[in-house]
């Protein structure tokens, strides 16, 4: 493939996905609106009232149950491209955090270790955070036999 055949397909792959990223946004902020939730209510409600009309019918329940597996077939993808984007989003955030402040450089990109190294990591850091509180409640106790002990030589 020459460079300029390379070069059109990734711009084509770039517009394909930015089109199902903005579809995917609008259904996803339209999916989660009350006026959504009543329309469905009321498609749910007009199947039921018309269950008597079509007798009860295997074609009137194949209706809703071919309506809801679709809606729940593609609503999959969407939540699913929506809480990978969140996430990254999240992640993207929480490493420029850790990157300018005090915390530890090495916390960014840990979503990328396997399960077992992300266990040793947070076993690491929770014997961290607990030999810190020791230390903190030593000086805590240093100071107030300080205290004490400054009271009782001025008083």
């Amino acid at each position: 493939m020459s460079s300029r055949t390379l070069e059109r397909s990734s711009r084509n792959d770039r517009k394909v996905n930015k089109l199902f990223a903005d579809m995917a946004n609008r259904t996803s902020q339209a999916a989660g609106r009350a006026i959504t939730f009543l329309i469905a209510v009321g498609v749910v409600l007009a199947w039921a009232v018309t269950g008597p009309l079509f007798q009860y019918s295997d074609t009137w329940q194949l209706v809703i149950n071919t309506g809801t597996t679709i809606v729940t077939f593609l609503m999959v993808f969407l939540i699913q491209n929506s809480q990978n984007r969140d996430s990254t989003a999240i992640q993207l955030k929480l490493d420029e955090l850790i990157r300018v402040s005090t915390a530890r450089n090495s916390l960014v990109g840990i979503e990328r270790l396997t399960d077992e190294e992300i266990e040793e990591m947070r076993a690491k850091i929770a014997s961290h955070a607990s030999a810190e509180k020791a230390g903190q409640d030593s000086i805590r106790r240093v100071r107030k036999n300080a205290r004490r002990a400054a009271d009782r030589a001025v008083g």
